[in-house]
């Protein structure tokens, strides 16, 4: 878990937008798709390594992964969030 006063300063760098930390069944979902070798980032590159956490952007199109509790907050690595969100 990130902690919340790294969680308050956070925002997303294209647009300023909030994030908020998501975890359980969208990572779950997204995580299959990196092990099946399906998922892209942003940037166009296969997403290889699994994450434990994202970081939401408020319009809930972009999420920023979290890998060994380090928020990824690079506009290519950002995941479109479209599909995962239930």
């Amino acid at each position: 878990m990130i902690d919340k006063e790294l969680l308050d300063i956070l925002c997303c760098p294209e647009t300023k937008q909030e994030v908020r930390y998501v975890e359980g069944e969208p990572i779950k979902k997204i995580n299959e798709r990196i092990k099946t070798g399906t998922l892209k980032n942003r940037g166009g590159d296969t997403v290889k390594e699994p994450i434990h956490a994202g970081l939401l952007r408020e319009d809930r199109k972009y999420l920023y992964p979290i890998r060994e509790d380090i928020p990824i907050m690079l506009i290519d690595e950002a995941i479109a969030f479209e599909e995962f969100d239930s």
